[in-house]
């Protein structure tokens, strides 16, 4: 049946709407499918990424957005990273700041932390399905766990660095208002009033301290310099080395007055002016045992030297009577304390053995109180610091102690603990203590037997030698301690603070430091060959730039040795071996006119000439 043009022609026309309705159709279906792929693709991406709430349409969003999230927490971490090592007005570290606000509120600084690890884990790249995994290819595998790698070792820097923050501001007090201030101080000095008080005021000033700088070096050495000290007036200054010899300098103008042979047979430990001798008579002691004294002329020579005692073993400090020219102790690692009167014949006298229960304790360091001079405080090698009454020594009697100190949480340690150094306060109402691999201690020498300690002072290193400790300023405002970095550290008392940290000797550890008496500044030596001297030049306050750095170092080797205490009771083994082979030899015979390095010579009852001795201490060499 043949169908009329017009219906042919509606037929087709009819046809074409169809298809061109089916085309429509199938490009709105293919349109709905890639959107339905497009909102997977965007849950999976919000699931792995940041949930906050914002929907990203476009892959290109989502990446800046994290790249500009990774850039906010790198400019936070620079920021905190700069103020790290920042320091106010009050002349607070910021270091120990953080780990107290952390100790105390906890809140913020925590929380912010919390939130920039959660952030950075939000941020890992995870996978969106099987088909992305089977496609990665094992670069990218490498490059993922590096980042994770790198993540976590960041975690364990900064769980480590919040760890050392609140241990360090654990026994922090505030710091006080600067007590001296220079405008007010001037203006009353310009009229008259207060003016004896000045130097006082200023040699105590935490701004002076703050302002320590190098001014200059004293070389004359050929070897460690293991002691220095002033004379009462402060216009000279003498030193003593391993290279056997003793050097009185005018250190005003750097100049070497006076150098001679100590008469020493091994390292100079001590050598120190009488009081009211008119800087003529020197007393040493050395590493040999020897107790000597050097007698001094005003034509700038030395007459002679003159051994007054001898210690069976190394003999490491002395202490001076503050207003006696003729009379100091002495404290060996023989255990012995010799009281010495240079106007007797025999001028040694034992006063006391130190003893724990049955067991001798070897002595590094002995210090008379500036107030009571009949008692004396004495440390070695173990924990307790002991005082005795020269007037009252009965060995019958708790071995003769009047009392003892120890910080709480050293009376039952396993650590071999020592006390490297100890010294009185101005006024003897405090003593100081430094501990080998532990930390410095503050007692009140008032409390009774079994105190406490009273502060605290954390953040130096003392481990590889003797090392010493002392006050600075005129009433003993400060701590001032040295250290194996090679740094110099100056703690406020009361607060317990760092004010101020100054790089030492290059050798890298610096063992003595002897404030001037009058004046605002100080001379420091170590394993260098030369003598320091600071004062208070520099135009502006530290910022105990490097600080946290090298505390952090010092903390973390300190840990590692905390392990390997054993050292010295191997030390101690060898050396009891060595003293017992010793006494099988038959005795050995003096030539006679050996001893002719002295003009003089006197012996000490019970004390031998022959050296004998424990694991001796070099001044300058590992303990």
């Amino acid at each position: 049946m043949t169908l009329p043009s017009s219906d042919v022609c509606n037929r087709l026309a009819f046809t074409d709407v169809m298809a061109e309705t089916e085309g429509k159709s199938a490009a709105l279906n293919g349109a709905s499918g890639e959107e339905e792929a497009g909102g997977d693709q965007q849950k999976d991406g919000e699931a792995c990424g940041s949930k906050d709430g914002a929907k990203h349409t476009d892959n290109g969003e989502a990446s800046g957005d994290g790249i500009a999230l990774e850039s906010e927490l790198d400019e936070e971490e620079n920021e905190e990273e700069e103020e790290t090592d920042s320091m106010d007005g009050s002349g607070l570290f910021s270091l120990t700041e953080d780990g107290e606000r952390e100790s105390e509120g906890g809140g913020p600084e925590r929380a912010k932390d919390g939130g920039r690890r959660a952030a950075r884990k939000r941020n890992r790249p995870c996978g969106g399905g099987a088909g992305n995994n089977n496609n990665r290819s094992s670069s990218s595998d490498e490059d993922d766990e590096e980042e994770l790698k790198d993540e976590e070792e960041e975690e364990d820097e900064e769980d480590n660095d919040e760890a050392m923050e609140a241990w360090l501001g654990a026994e922090l007090r505030d710091l006080r208002g600067p007590a001296w201030r220079a405008i007010p101080s001037l203006r009353c000095r310009e009229i008259g009033r207060d003016s004896r008080q000045f130097v006082r005021r200023v040699c105590g000033a935490r701004g002076l301290v703050q302002r320590l700088e190098l001014q200059g070096r004293l070389e004359r050495h050929s070897g460690c310099v293991n002691t220095l000290h002033f004379n009462p007036s402060g216009t000279r200054l003498a030193s003593g080395s391993d290279d056997l010899r003793v050097v009185i300098w005018d250190w005003a103008i750097r100049r070497a007055e006076l150098e001679f042979d100590s008469g020493h047979k091994s390292n100079v430990f001590q050598a120190k002016f009488l009081p009211h001798s008119g800087d003529s008579t020197l007393a040493m002691c050395a590493r040999d045992g020897q107790i000597r004294v050097a007698e001094l002329s005003a034509t700038q020579r030395c007459k002679n030297t003159k051994r007054v005692a001898q210690h069976k073993g190394a003999a490491h400090k002395l202490a001076l009577e503050p207003d006696s020219p003729c009379s100091f102790l002495s404290a060996g690692e023989d255990a012995m304390v010799f009281g010495i009167d240079l106007r007797l014949d025999r001028p040694a006298n034992k006063l006391a053995v130190v003893k724990e229960g049955d067991k001798k304790v070897g002595l590094y360091t002995i210090f008379v109180n500036p107030a009571k001079t009949q008692h004396f405080a004495v440390g070695g090698r173990d924990q307790y610091v002991r005082i005795y009454d020269q007037r009252k020594i009965n060995e019958n009697d708790n071995n003769g102690v009047l009392k003892k100190f120890c910080p709480s949480h050293l009376v039952s340690s396993e650590s071999k603990t020592n006390i490297t150094c100890l010294v009185y306060s101005h006024d003897g109402t405090e003593l100081l203590t430094s501990y080998n691999d532990e930390d410095i201690y503050l007692f009140d020498s008032n409390h009774s037997d079994g105190a406490d300690y009273c502060r605290r002072y954390k953040g130096h290193r003392n481990n590889a030698t003797v090392k010493g400790v002392n006050f600075y300023g005129p009433c003993s405002e400060f701590v001032v301690s040295g250290s194996d970095c090679g740094h110099i550290y100056l703690w406020d008392k009361h607060s317990a603070r760092i004010v101020q940290f100054m790089e030492g000797d290059r050798g890298g550890v610096v063992n003595c430091l002897e404030p001037h008496p009058h004046l605002p500044g100080m001379a420091t030596s170590g394993l260098d060959h030369d003598i320091k001297l600071w004062a208070p030049t520099a135009e502006s306050p530290t910022g105990l730039k490097g600080l946290k750095e090298v505390m952090k170092k010092n903390k973390r080797e300190r840990d590692e040795d905390s392990v390997r205490h054993g050292d010295q009771y191997d030390t101690q083994l060898l050396w009891f071996l060595m003293r017992h082979m010793r006494n099988r030899r038959p005795p050995r015979t003096r030539r006679e006119g050996a001893d002719a390095d002295t003009d003089e010579s006197w012996s000490s009852p019970d004390t031998s000439d022959e050296e004998e001795g424990g694991p001796d201490h070099v001044q300058c060499m590992s303990s």
